[in-house]
């Protein structure tokens, strides 16, 4: 049997201008059958390359320094798995304890994978803030509370939150946003979109979903 580390090609990744370099490596490792792997050359420690695979491909890839002198640094990475592995990304009640940052505002975690279809993050409003209104973009957003209270104001009126509730946010829908006393926390998920900046009110500012 041949040994597929043993004869595992190089790639060499410095005569390439830096916006090519982690696509290629990439486009590399994705053509690459389970089990099988490449030597990637580089100039350096590739720790930012290390940190997304760990964003992409957490516990299904395999890194190995096989050489570390300068200009000269040579990382044998192997395929496990088909496809990334799933697995828990964040525990919601680590995030969820207002008491720990009551003043936390905007997204205080965020879906970090690049290759993905969707989007997700958990919002925090402090006590009395909120997003102004708005309305949402074209797609369907879902809500889910997790902390402390406030209202979703629509066109025609508002609506207590409170933690534990799913809320739907069809697409182009008007709304608004208001904390509690408590201030509030929500995680958002929806189709991934380009970012959006949008206007705010003496609420306070907040990224909306």
């Amino acid at each position: 049997m041949v040994d597929q580390h043993a004869t595992a090609p190089e790639l060499d990744v410095r005569p390439l201008r830096k916006p090519e370099k982690h696509p290629t490596i990439f486009a590399t490792y994705r053509d690459l059958p389970v089990g099988g792997s490449f030597v990637l050359v580089n100039d350096h420690d590739p720790r930012h390359l290390r940190d997304e695979f760990e964003a992409d491909h957490a516990g299904s890839y395999g890194w190995e320094y096989l050489n570390t002198e300068p200009r000269d640094w040579r990382i044998r990475i192997t395929k496990r798995t088909t496809a990334p592995l799933p697995r828990v990304l964040v525990n919601t009640a680590d995030l969820t304890a207002a008491e720990d940052r009551p003043d936390a505002s905007g997204a205080v975690w965020k879906l970090q994978a690049r290759e993905r279809d969707l989007d997700s993050n958990i919002i925090a409003l402090p006590p009395g803030e909120g997003i102004a209104e708005h309305v949402g973009p074209d797609l369907d957003v879902l809500i889910h509370i997790l902390a402390g209270s406030g209202q979703l104001i629509t066109e025609v009126g508002p609506i207590d939150l409170a933690p534990g509730m799913l809320l739907w946010l069809p697409r182009r829908s008007r709304r608004q946003f208001a904390a509690g006393a408590d201030g509030l926390r929500y995680l958002t998920v929806h189709q991934r979109r380009q970012s959006l900046v949008l206007g705010t009110s003496r609420l306070g500012t907040g990224e909306a979903p």
